[in-house]
């Protein structure tokens, strides 16, 4: 009896080491971060997200207190390592992930919607690529229920508020009061305002945003034939503006080398003139009266003996 009971012992002892290896046993892949459970408690260490100098510095002094994780244990790649059967292991896949905007887990929709500051209801679609943040790994684990779902609801929010207050940069041939062209204009501003304005999602739900791409800002079917028109009036005028422009300043330019054309003939008629006063008053700083006098004298010589000569002809 006390064999028999024994054995069973050592059968059950057995057994339960068996299953203890076989399924306590674990490795953590290249591209993954693992995290341990204890009774359901997570593996802590020293300090929290808050006190993160990186972490911390995306938060305000309000938000510090509203998302203050502690920091826990993560298990880098590697193994295998060993778990208690009372622990449990979450892998988490750090690898970027890209969503669309408009993903949702509870509805199907093939775009968001969003209203302008002209009262505009425009259609928005896109995608953004994030990945969980290893240094606030709580949250993303233990902090939100849906961790994709939620960034992007974070994000749509965000992008809703951008859209109706954006205000585009000024330029000669815009169309003054349609905000939908300027938001079309401004694509690559809105992505990197989205991709600035939502680095604080690591610290918030541990997830970072990686980069923010929409694609397309679209008003309904009839704004847009009606823009369209505009825009092809607006872009006629601007075409004939700039044509007006470009005629003028080609005769501005003729005008301008006419004027130095003239400038040259007159400095070269004068040259001649100038030397010869420079010479006179030379000659009447030498000689005196006598001396011009005498210069003026030879220098009629040739005009009298032309004369003469014309006379004769006639």
């Amino acid at each position: 009896m006390i064999t028999t009971t024994l054995f069973g012992l050592v059968l059950g002892i057995g057994i339960a080491a068996l299953f203890t290896l076989l399924f306590g046993v674990y490795s953590i892949g290249p591209t993954e971060r693992g995290v341990l459970t204890t009774f359901g408690r997570v593996q802590r260490i020293d300090g929290t997200t808050s006190a993160d100098p990186l972490l911390g510095a995306l938060l305000t002094a309000e938000e510090k207190l509203r998302y203050d994780y502690p920091n826990i244990r993560v298990i880098a790649q590697g193994g295998p390592y060993f778990k208690w059967p009372w622990q449990k292991l979450y892998k988490v896949d750090m690898t970027i992930q890209t969503v669309d905007i408009t993903w949702d887990p509870d509805i199907q929709q093939e775009s968001i919607e969003a209203v302008t500051k002209d009262n505009l209801t425009v259609q928005i679609t896109g995608q953004i690529r994030w990945k969980p943040c290893e240094r606030n790994l709580y949250a993303y684990l233990f902090g939100i229920a849906n961790p994709a779902a939620h960034v992007v609801g974070y994000f749509i929010s965000v992008l809703r508020d951008r859209v109706a207050t954006f205000h585009g940069e000024t330029h000669e041939g815009a169309v003054e009061g349609v905000s939908i062209n300027d938001l079309r204009r401004n694509l690559s501003l809105i992505n990197s305002f989205m991709e600035e304005s939502c680095r604080k999602t690591a610290a918030r739900y541990g997830i970072d945003l990686d980069a923010a791409l929409i694609t397309n800002i679209d008003p309904p079917a009839d704004v847009d034939e009606a823009l369209a028109s505009i825009n092809t009036t607006q872009n006629q005028v601007a075409a004939s503006i700039s044509q007006a422009k470009a005629d003028a300043d080609q005769k501005l330019k003729m005008a301008e080398q006419a004027v130095q054309i003239a400038e040259n003939r007159a400095e070269a008629e004068a040259a001649p003139l100038l030397e010869l006063g420079k010479t006179l008053q030379a000659m009447h700083g030498q000689g005196g009266k006598a001396a011009l006098d005498s210069y003026l004298r030879n220098a009629s010589l040739p005009l009298r003996e032309r004369a003469a000569q014309t006379i004769l002809k006639v």
